[in-house]
């Protein structure tokens, strides 16, 4: 089992430094207490590469949802678009991931290489993942995009840890070219967003090596990063890079092609005003949010592909 010297990274939040402990000592039988300390970073130096990747992942996410004011979407201000999902409800949802972002990891590590047995192995972790979602969030679908694009990623890491952020994506898109022989006839609302619209979704970025974050979320966030923003800015950035590029089957089935017309629309206006870091740039972004509200849509596949983004960015540095 490949292990990490963590002594240059601070990456964790203290929840996810706090669920790989619990869950580990859950597994080798011990007790846990309300006065027991979460093991820290400084405590343990080394840990395996499968449990740092998880770790990463569960981070991505959680800042992804606390990054605002993001357009129509859950953050610290409001509940955006969605009447069935808070800040903290995407908080259980993204530590309850932990497990199964660890296991396909593992996966990867034990299995060696893409095939048919590691996409196998993929799909069954993705949908017990999924079962141990929906148990925390009471049947809400709050990170299933989430789910795949991560899953894919991490297990790419795992196969070759040094790889660029362009290797990996690229090596996730060759897994996702794999069928999964347990999948069954799907009903999910980008299924039928594909069928009506013809748009590819999240199996289609996947299999394509996620162009929306390698040529469009990464870039604008190394860009916006060097041109002085905050990183509170840069990421706001990059997530408007996504959603100007993406054809994002969840503003699709809410709002249509007309209102996936006026989030692309809009995101560009923010970028082409300076983005979110300017005065006019933060107008612009003001006004999209206003009319996704007003057009009940939500860019939960550019928020999907923001933490597959922040993954990539933090995963580099392995």
């Amino acid at each position: 089992m490949k292990v990490l010297d963590l002594q240059s990274h601070g990456l964790l939040r203290e929840q996810a430094r706090s669920y790989r402990y619990v869950t580990g000592l859950k597994a080798r039988g011990g007790s846990v207490g309300a006065g027991l300390p979460a093991k820290r970073a400084e405590q343990t130096t080394k840990i395996p590469l499968a449990d740092h990747l998880a770790d990463l992942a569960v981070e991505a996410l959680i800042d992804e949802v606390d990054l605002s004011p993001k357009p129509g979407l859950v953050d610290r201000r409001s509940n955006g678009a969605h009447t069935d999902m808070t800040l903290a409800l995407m908080h259980a949802s993204a530590l309850a991931l932990w497990p199964c972002l660890r296991q396909m990891a593992e996966a990867a590590e034990a299995i060696g290489g893409v095939g048919q047995p590691l996409r196998t192995a993929l799909g069954r972790i993705g949908r017990e993942g999924e079962v141990a979602m929906l148990a925390t969030t009471g049947g809400v679908n709050t990170h299933r995009g989430a789910i795949w694009a991560l899953g894919l990623l991490v297990a790419a890491c795992a196969l070759g840890p040094h790889a660029d952020p362009c290797a990996v994506a690229a090596r996730a898109g060759r897994i996702a070219l794999i069928d999964d022989p347990g999948a069954t006839s799907e009903d999910s609302h980008g299924a039928h967003v594909r069928r009506r619209y013809g748009s590819g979704g999240a199996r289609e970025q996947a299999q394509l090596g996620f162009p929306a974050v390698i040529a469009h979320g990464l870039p604008q966030l190394q860009r916006s990063r060097a041109l002085g923003a905050s990183e509170t800015h840069a990421r706001l950035d990059a997530l408007l890079a996504i959603m100007a590029a993406l054809a994002d089957t969840c503003v699709l089935w809410r709002a249509g092609p007309q209102g996936l017309a006026t989030v692309q629309q809009g995101a560009r206006a923010v970028l082409d005003a300076g983005g979110s870091a300017t005065l006019d740039g933060r107008r612009q972004l003001r006004l999209l949010d206003e009319h996704l509200l007003q057009l009940n849509a939500s860019p939960g596949g550019a928020a999907d592909l923001l933490a597959a983004c922040l993954f990539l960015d933090k995963a580099g540095s392995l």
